[in-house]
């Protein structure tokens, strides 16, 4: 067959390409919910220890929760580079995804909310007992009216807390 024949023949229909761009989506799908699921189960166990009371052993989760956060991106962004594929090769898929997302993101929403509780109890903490150190410190003295002499600067001492305890 010649060059010329060759190009005369007619062409085969045009299909969609749904089987390549459909495995692709799902990959994407499964490496994005691969990820999401990995970092909810960690942030859950954060989120037990951190009620519990155990915060040195959640704060051992760090680097395990760095590496899956970054997982984690990586998923998005490739999803979100190949968005307009997904939504013409697998928009159910799409729709799925954004329906976990939300349910990720909800669970994130209380894992934030316990850790901004636990660092205000010790906040709060740390400040009444620099309160009371401060109140140590300070000489009792009166002001002319009677009344309780408010401190100096050169009677504050700083407050040192330990981490390593």
């Amino acid at each position: 067959m010649n060059h010329f024949n060759a190009s005369r023949q007619p062409m085969p229909a045009q299909r969609p390409n749904n089987t390549p761009g459909s495995a692709e989506a799902r990959k994407l799908a499964e490496d994005l919910m691969d990820a999401m699921s990995a970092l909810l189960g960690l942030i859950e166990r954060e989120t037990e220890l951190v009620r519990a009371g155990k915060v040195r052993e959640a704060m051992t989760m760090e680097g395990k929760k760095q590496e899956l956060s970054r997982r984690y991106v990586g998923a998005i962004s490739q999803l979100k580079a190949n968005q307009d594929k997904l939504a013409k090769s697998a928009p159910e898929l799409l729709s799925t995804l954004h329906r976990h997302h939300d349910a990720f993101r909800a669970m994130l929403q209380v894992n934030l909310t316990v850790l901004a509780t636990a660092h205000a109890v010790s906040e709060s903490v740390v400040r009444g007992v620099n309160a009371e150190i401060q109140k140590r410190n300070v000489p009792n003295t009166y002001t002319a009216a009677g009344r309780r002499a408010a401190p100096g600067p050169r009677h504050i001492t700083p407050l040192a807390v330990s981490r390593t305890l």
